[in-house]
């Protein structure tokens, strides 16, 4: 009996000793594109800065910045120390307090071009969206846990997912944000093949989305004035193509290696949002293909590490919760990358780590930090 239990305090030890450490590559990549593009947010936008603060402060939008993404990284320690059982117990609690913040934008939110997603709660202000994002993803692992292989059914794979996607989508919808709308569903999306539902209802789910997409664009004058500027901004240069013609205009005098860092000139109020949505413009313009490259090629690999991280959780939830923040990630790259070069429509997705925006940055950190708290049990024993 003695020696079993030595046998057994020398398991546990071994275990807790595994389970206390995070991916260090995972970190070591998150931590170097948050420099890069902290060190590119400020290239982008000294200029905007000065001009705003009557040429006084160059620094504005990066001392912002820096302060959400050290609040981010404090988050993200914390969070990578919590057990992924925790986001279990508390997936629906998160999900009904998302739909009242979304709620509360419709009635007290600010509206800006007149669409409400913003709202201020003591003095601060964030986008509950972004939050919505995140508890979307802990409900649809947690249901993926508790259908199991029921998933494959209609019932379950496409009813069950769809309620909870739909709780979160009308109130987006109300709000005019059809880019939360596009990025959350294709998340879920990919959360629901992961849990098992059938391709062909995906499929037929695609379809739908399709549809939907296409009638609320002729709904709403703004973005179908979008689309038609994806299609043919030279055909008004000074207005609604005006932005894509800059940012192409920026990306091709960036060439191989680009004009060197800081000497954008596009930047100088020519490129409208160079420093949000478009600021992968500017890293061309400065940085070139080569460079542009590489930073597409860090976030390749955090993206990858991040599934190898998920296929290697302890238990399904955790390899479903660490799937969908990473994809999460993924897609919102792919889509800003493809605004950027004309490839796809202007959506109004910022590029993770890169775009000005506090709550965006925060939230992702803290959510990088979830993938790092499922790393620390990778290759223990996985549920079925």
């Amino acid at each position: 009996m003695a020696g079993q239990k030595n046998l057994h305090a020398k398991e546990n030890r071994l275990f807790f000793k595994k389970a206390a450490s995070v991916d260090y590559p995972f970190l070591i990549l998150l931590l170097l594109l948050l420099c890069v593009g902290l060190t590119m947010l400020y290239s982008a936008s000294y200029a905007q800065s000065q001009y705003d603060t009557g040429y006084t402060v160059s620094t504005r939008y990066l001392e912002k910045q820096a302060v959400c993404a050290l609040i981010g990284l404090v988050a993200m320690v914390a969070l990578s120390r919590i057990p992924s059982g925790f986001w279990l117990k508390a997936a629906w609690p998160l999900y009904g307090a998302s739909i009242g913040l979304l709620l509360m934008v419709l009635l007290f939110g600010e509206s800006v071009n007149g669409a409400k997603r913003w709202i201020n709660i003591a003095g601060v202000q964030f986008q509950p969206s972004e939050i919505a994002k995140f508890t979307l993803i802990v409900l649809f692992a947690r249901l993926t846990k508790g259908f199991g292989t029921s998933a494959k059914q209609f019932r379950y794979g496409v009813l069950g997912f769809g309620a909870a996607l739909l709780g979160i989508l009308v109130p987006l919808a109300l709000e005019k944000h059809l880019s939360a709308i596009m990025l959350m569903g294709m998340v879920a999306v990919v959360m629901m093949f992961i849990a098992g539902t059938s391709p062909k209802w995906l499929l037929a789910g695609a379809g739908c989305a399709v549809v939907f997409v296409l009638v609320y664009v002729s709904l709403m004058g703004y973005a179908g004035d979008r689309v038609t500027a994806w299609l043919h901004p030279e055909q008004d240069p000074s207005d609604t193509g005006y932005q894509i013609l800059q940012s192409l205009y920026a990306i091709g005098s960036g060439g191989l290696f680009g004009l060197g860092f800081g000497k954008s000139r596009q930047k100088y109020l020519y490129l409208p949002f160079q420093y949000n949505d478009y600021i992968f413009a500017i890293i061309c313009e400065e940085l070139g293909l080569v460079g542009a490259v590489l930073i597409m090629a860090l976030f390749a690999m955090l993206i990858l590490r991040g599934y190898w991280i998920a296929l290697r959780a302890p238990d399904r939830f955790g390899t479903v919760l660490a799937a969908g923040l990473v994809t999460l990630i993924a897609v919102q790259t792919i889509l800003n990358l493809g605004v950027v070069t004309n490839l796809l429509p202007s959506t109004g997705i910022a590029l993770p780590f890169f775009s000005y925006g506090g709550t965006a940055l925060a939230v992702n950190l803290g959510e990088m930090g979830i993938v790092l708290s499922v790393s620390r049990n990778r290759g223990t024993t996985q549920e079925v």
